[in-house]
């Protein structure tokens, strides 16, 4: 809707400019405007009409440059009003709605180039093989998590070395707190740990927060824009270190040949539940598997710092998987509605809820 009324100011903004042509060329009477414009002038006239619509005709094809054409349109269209400011004077309001949409394209162009620049790097440096899973590779893992990965259909398919999802949702930012839309996208690598995840927040009619998670190289970036243009997270060292690791390992439930990598120790608890041990880049980080009856995994759990005020703590993160949510993606059999929750002292924070809707393995490229 907002975009609708945004897009129709433009539009009608754009063709008020024509009057000032068709009064310079004297197409028709044109009684709203009582100053002379010369033909030149109308020309500029023309010349700022044309721009904003064809700025509008990109911005509902929804490309995020749209707002370079806005610009000169902009500049274009106010010198005029000021030039002819007892006809145009009221243009100004238009143009200051119309400005504050460039503001915010901006944003959004910015923070998707970035996006896409590392994404760039990201893909370009995915290792792809075809190397097969056999049930010789399972040897050595617990029985538990053997049976995990037979039920996956891991053996005979290739090793999955990088993994495109795409994931829909909605979360919150505090217990009490709406919850908000989420549409993300998440690119991972598994030969060397790392991934990128992308997500698009609907907080409010007209109002968004892009996010940007990222670990590579054993360390974390987690980054958060309010309409993509002002920063509300922009974090990083051990802590989010340590949080992001613990991320991919919750994770490799959706690439799970992953487990075989050399980076994860597997120890059998009981007769229902596994302890992961991840080593990369200097940090270790731990979290326990529970398995159902039938091997699935029903949820994961571990200590991962908490963002306060006061500094992070360490506090229980606890991902729990809906049973039934099992779902086979190019012959890999995986959960894809999880629900994830802090629990905290003051008591339990659910702030996330997603299913996977898409995923791609060893086309990363794609």
């Amino acid at each position: 809707m907002i975009k609708a009324i945004f897009a129709s100011v433009i539009v009608i903004h754009g063709f008020i400019h024509l009057m000032g042509f068709v009064k310079a060329f004297q197409l028709a009477e044109v009684n709203q405007l009582t100053q002379t414009i010369h033909k030149p002038v109308g020309l500029l006239w023309l010349i700022s009409a044309l721009l904003f619509i064809t700025a509008v005709v990109i911005f509902l094809l929804n490309k995020d440059w749209w707002w370079m054409i806005a610009v000169p349109a902009l500049v274009l269209s106010q010198v005029l009003i000021i030039l002819y400011w007892q006809d145009a004077k009221f243009g100004t309001i238009a143009n200051v709605i119309i400005l504050a949409g460039i503001v915010i394209g901006y944003g959004a162009w910015s923070f998707n180039t970035m996006s896409k620049n590392e994404l760039k790097i990201f893909v370009t440096s995915a290792t792809s093989g075809k190397k097969v899973v056999t049930k010789d590779m399972l040897n050595g893992l617990p029985p538990i998590v053997q049976k995990w990965l037979e039920r996956s259909n891991v053996t005979g398919n290739e090793v999955i070395y990088s993994v495109h999802l795409k994931q829909t949702g909605e979360m919150r930012t505090t217990p009490d707190g709406k919850w908000m839309p989420v549409e993300a996208e998440e690119w991972f690598k598994t030969e060397k740990p790392a991934f990128i995840w992308i997500a698009d927040v609907k907080a409010a009619p007209g109002i968004h927060l892009a996010g940007r998670d990222k670990y590579e190289n054993g360390k974390g970036y987690m980054l958060i824009k309010l309409l993509s243009l002002i920063t509300v997270a922009d974090a990083k060292g051990k802590e989010t270190d340590q949080g992001a690791m613990l991320r991919y390992l919750a994770e490799i439930v959706w690439f799970p040949s992953a487990a075989l990598n050399d980076y994860i120790q597997w120890e059998q608890i009981d007769s229902t539940t596994a302890k992961a041990t991840m080593s990369y880049g200097g940090i270790t980080a731990s979290g326990l598997f529970k398995f159902d009856a039938n091997y699935k995994v029903v949820s994961f759990e571990a200590k991962r710092y908490y963002d306060r005020k006061g500094g992070a703590t360490l506090e229980d993160w606890f991902i729990q998987i809906e049973p039934n949510s099992y779902k086979e993606f190019e012959g890999i059999r995986i959960p894809t509605r999880p629900t994830v929750t802090w629990k905290l002292k003051e008591g339990d924070f659910t702030w996330y809820k997603l299913e996977i809707t898409a995923i791609h393995y060893n086309r990363i490229k794609d």
